[in-house]
């Protein structure tokens, strides 16, 4: 495939479309990458040397307009010395020149419509470049917390966390059940607390009834 035509087709390309295709969306914008990348060295090749053709065509052209210039002058000192036959052979000559001028001028046209069309294009690459390297920086992101979303996932429902879960409740009954143990075992016994509290709620009852009976009395004897 020529420069030019696989220049104009990655300039023509829709990178979504791209990525929508493709299989691995990170390996295609390297690669799409990498071609614009070799692509831009080869134009700015091909560009350096058309200037250089320019350059040496304009040194050219200034040479053959100089040897206009002096064949007009050798066919104007023919005639003043009288000899026509000199000057007709002179004019020939710089009408030879003056062709020699225009075909350079025709290439120096042509070489300048190839850079202009190759600046415009160079310019449509580069804002590609930009956006395909943009987009590769945002889909590296992407996957990596894709994968990383993935085995999150893929750990969350594996039978090791419902193994692990079931070991640990395990543990939590177990734990039930020595507690059940220790409670068994004081069961019955009373602390010094306890039975301070009894103290003190038997005196409670005493005074309740003293003061039921005392009211029992007086309504009595009424």
């Amino acid at each position: 495939m020529g420069i030019f035509s696989r220049f104009s087709d990655i300039v023509n390309s829709n990178i979504n479309s791209l990525l929508d295709k493709a299989e691995d969306p990170e390996k295609m914008v390297r690669l799409i990458i990498q071609e614009m990348e070799d692509t831009l060295v080869e134009v700015r090749s091909t560009s350096a040397r058309l200037l250089a053709e320019k350059k040496e065509f304009e040194r050219r052209q200034t040479r053959l307009q100089q040897e206009v210039k002096d064949w007009e002058d050798k066919a104007e000192l023919a005639l003043s010395k009288a000899r026509e036959d000199l000057a007709r052979a002179a004019l020939v000559e710089k009408q030879q020149a003056e062709q020699a001028v225009r075909q350079l001028q025709d290439e120096q046209q042509r070489i300048d419509d190839s850079l202009g069309k190759m600046n415009d294009e160079i310019a449509q690459l580069q804002e590609k470049l930009a956006d395909a390297k943009a987009r590769q920086k945002a889909i590296v992101m992407r996957q990596r917390a894709a994968s990383s979303r993935l085995e999150v996932k893929k750990q969350v429902d594996s039978s090791k966390v419902d193994d692990a879960m079931y070991r640990f409740e395990r543990y939590e009954s177990k734990i039930d059940d020595l507690e059940a143990q220790v409670d068994a075992y004081d069961l019955g016994k009373k602390s010094l607390r306890d039975e301070f509290a009894e103290l003190e709620n038997e005196g409670k009852v005493e005074d309740e009834l003293s003061a039921l009976k005392a009211r029992m009395k007086s309504n009595k004897s009424e």
